[in-house]
């Protein structure tokens, strides 16, 4: 690859590989912004999750009074055929007729 920049193995005189080089000490700037950062990314993820949830929310107030509504249409549909069911048996019965 141009351009990459290729590891530095250092290496003892002995032929042992040294260590990485210590990390330099954070200062308390350095240490302050972790934390806010960190915080900052807990606060964010809440607050999509809440995002989250809140939609969900929403399409539950919308999708339950249509489901209600498609039950009671349903319902309404089947007492309406079993009272007209239920009226055709009795006319038959009452004319002595024969059921198919």
């Amino acid at each position: 690859m141009p351009g990459a920049r290729m590891p530095v193995l250092d290496m003892t005189p002995e032929g042992e590989f040294r260590g990485p080089a210590p990390a330099a000490s954070r200062s308390w700037l350095d240490r302050a912004l972790l934390r806010v950062g960190g915080v900052a990314a807990l606060l964010a993820v809440i607050a999509g999750g809440l995002a989250i949830a809140a939609v969900a929310l929403v399409a539950l107030s919308v999708l339950l009074p249509l489901a209600l509504g498609a039950g009671a249409v349903a319902a309404g549909v089947i007492w309406w055929r079993v009272r007209r069911a239920r009226r055709e048996i009795a006319l038959r019965r009452a004319a002595g007729g024969v059921f198919r």
